[in-house]
């Protein structure tokens, strides 16, 4: 190889041209080039100039000619043209210059750069117009408006690509405006891309003519070429947030194949942000995608910074999904694969404060060119509220949508204590009041007591500990070396075993409860409930309660403290340290741990940074718990005695025992340790 190198370059080396053959060939090109020049500038003089040939004129008169009368005319890219009394009219504006059509199809010209230019933009537009074929004549057109409107939705629908391009949700508002609209017009747009052999076409690039049916009905149609009709079908569900889209067509076997059994489907959406906490909203925000079939999960992309996920299994429905409402797309039939992009906005954009994620899905649906309506959809464009996302699953009779799981309710137990204990319990306390602060206190007044039986053999575990940390620390001092260490145990054991007490006694009641702390916590933030609704000071409990702003970003923590101090979370801190210090209190503190005191008061003030940009419904909750706890501690003081528990301990410790089988095992095992550890001392001696 190396050889071979060494022989390539060597050749290229002995047939290098010599500097008067390098000069020969510059003079050449100079030569060409000045002709070229020369002659331009005779064509100049002369006012020869390009033209349109006779094949070009026929195609654009024909173009034009079938065209529906109402918008007859081409606007491509500076080029606007239209019959008049039969003889093509209109201009061509290139750069600065417009040019009329009687100087573009003119054979000489006063500025012939410009009339050159002029005829390679009708040209282009030719081409656009051969590349589109039968929709061609939808390429032009005047956008208009069409509304649809029920008690719960408004929506308008724009002639320029047959969209939806405005929702509305009546009855809320954002936190600048006194209405929610949910996109606004250049924010949401989808395209279907049919195709045939040798064609693409894409319907954002078309003109539809609206046909309005009926007051909740409006038909965007295509009027094509040969008579045939290619349209998308809006439907407003009474009294609902569903907006039903069909694809409805006549005579496409003439445009489309019946080999052609698939159509693309492109959505892009920038989601707007409506509530005041633009980051906690963002955390919430994302792409939200159902699995085809009735076991089929839901899932969705990173709802922090960007994602991308290419999608090979057929979907049921995609979602443009916010922290209260959801734009969600479902078909009758399935998407086949998909694409999916999620970009958050960056600080430093133009649209940075009014958007959260720019989406972008990619995506096919079954398609057929003979059948009347070849494929049919919903969208639902509203609230992310249970009850309701749950009663629609009726659109769907075959499989469950599962659209209430684009309410993030936690893991399957979190999920399942929301949905069958939090969330009836919740609405059913709305039947009678309005006021949802007190909705929350009455809810957790109600769970402590149902949790209350725990609570109370957390304290009267606690309280055998205490009495028996002395005779705890007598066994200690007592067996105090490292080969007595099984003996201690076995000591400490029966101690526990005869009083009736163990040290894991009191984690267990607080780990029942945990399950239902944590779905609290998933709750509050989700629960569009709360939306808008004030308590005291809190002007909205689905957002942070701020007492104190500032500009400044605190380093490390501010990306979850945020700038601000929240009242209620401040008051659940101090509540927080309150309980830990009546705890600690009434706990035998053990010597070997002596960290664990300060470790215990710092979690109190970890909370304070993760809850200060949460729901202040949710902070308001945990210091109404911990104010609850604190007085159900104190209330077991004065009914719960030290005397009564040391009496039911002498009379549990009186009783005779049996030993468990795990006991048994235990105490096997130590035996047979204590065997061992005899053996290796004889040895050693």
């Amino acid at each position: 190889m190396l050889l071979m190198g060494l022989v390539i370059f060597g050749f290229m080396w002995l047939q290098r041209p010599s500097e008067a053959e390098l000069a020969e060939r510059q003079r050449q090109l100079d030569s060409i080039a000045a002709v070229q020049q020369d002659q331009e500038r005779r064509d100049i003089a002369a006012g020869n100039v390009d033209t349109l040939s006779a094949a070009e004129l026929a195609h654009l008169q024909s173009v034009l000619e079938n065209m529906p009368a109402e918008h007859a005319a081409i606007n491509n890219e500076g080029v606007i043209l239209s019959l008049k009394d039969g003889n093509i009219a209109g201009t061509v504006t290139v750069g600065d210059t417009t040019v009329q059509w009687d100087e573009v199809t003119a054979h000489t010209s006063q500025n012939p750069a410009a009339h050159n230019l002029a005829v390679q933009a009708v040209q282009k537009a030719l081409d656009v117009y051969a590349k589109n074929g039968s929709f061609a004549a939808s390429l032009t057109g005047t956008e208009q408006m069409v509304t649809l409107e029920n008690d719960s939705l408004k929506v308008e629908l724009s002639t320029k690509g047959g969209i939806i391009a405005r929702a509305t949700l009546k009855g809320y508002k954002t936190y600048k405006t006194p209405q929610l609209v949910l996109f606004d017009k250049g924010d949401n747009d989808y395209s279907f891309t049919l195709s045939n052999n040798t064609q693409r076409f894409e319907t954002k690039n078309f003109y539809f003519t609206p046909q309005k049916l009926n007051d909740s009905t409006v038909l965007m149609n295509l009027q094509l070429d040969g008579g045939a009709q290619w349209g998308l079908r809006y439907t407003l569900v009474p009294g609902s947030y569903m907006v039903r889209m069909e694809m409805v067509q006549k005579g496409m076997t003439q445009v489309i194949p019946l080999n052609i059994n698939l159509v693309d489907l492109d959505w892009h959406q920038k989601i707007s942000r409506h509530e005041f906490g633009k980051t906690f909203e963002e955390r919430n925000s994302g792409i939200y995608y159902k699995f085809a079939g009735k076991g089929g999960e839901v899932k969705n992309t990173r709802e922090s910074g960007n994602d991308e996920k290419e999608i090979k299994e057929k979907l049921k429905w995609v979602s443009a999904k916010n922290q209260f409402f959801s734009t969600v797309l479902i078909t009758d039939s399935v998407f086949s694969t998909a694409q999916l992009t999620s970009r958050a906005t960056e600080s430093g954009q133009a649209d940075y404060e009014d958007y959260l994620k720019d989406i972008n899905i990619h995506t096919m649906v079954p398609y057929s060119s003979d059948k009347p309506v070849p494929a049919s959809f919903y969208f639902y464009l509203g609230p992310n509220r249970y009850h309701m996302l749950s009663s629609y699953d009726k659109f769907s009779p075959k499989e469950d949508l599962k659209l209430t799981h684009l309410i993030p309710l936690g893991w399957k137990l979190f999920r399942w204590i929301n949905t069958g204990i939090i969330i009836p319990v919740f609405d059913w306390l709305g039947k009678f009041m309005t006021n949802y602060g007190l909705i929350i206190l009455v809810l957790t007044i109600i769970l402590k007591v149902v949790l209350s039986p725990l609570t109370y053999k957390t304290y009267i575990s606690q309280a055998k500990m205490r009495i028996l940390a002395p005779d705890i620390a007598a066994i200690n001092e007592k067996y105090p070396k490292q080969e007595d260490a099984l003996k201690k145990q076995q000591k400490t054991m029966e101690l526990y075993r005869q009083a009736g007490a163990s040290p894991f006694s009191g984690c267990m009641p607080m780990l029942l409860q945990m399950p239902i702390l944590i779905a609290m916590f998933t709750f509050f933030p989700s629960s569009i409930e709360l939306r808008g609704q004030s308590f005291l000071w809190a002007n909205d409990l689905s957002a942070p309660d701020k007492i104190v702003e500032w500009s400044t970003h605190i380093p490390f923590i501010s990306s979850t403290f945020g700038n601000h101090i929240s009242l209620f979370c401040l008051l659940m801190t101090i509540t927080n340290i309150a309980y830990t210090y009546i705890t600690t209190k009434s706990q035998a503190q053990s010597q070997s741990m002596p960290g664990m005191k300060w470790m215990m008061y710092l979690m109190p003030l970890m909370f304070l940074v993760f809850f200060n940009n949460y729901a202040s419904g949710l902070s308001y909750y945990y210091f109404i718990s911990l104010l609850i706890t604190i007085l159900q501690t104190y209330s077991c003081r004065l009914f719960v005695t030290e005397d009564k528990v040391r009496a039911t301990m002498a009379a549990n410790a009186a009783k005779p025992k049996k030993k468990s089988k795990w006991m048994q095992r235990l105490e096997e095992a130590q035996k047979q340790q204590q065997a061992m550890q005899k053996q290796q001392a004889k040895r050693r001696r």
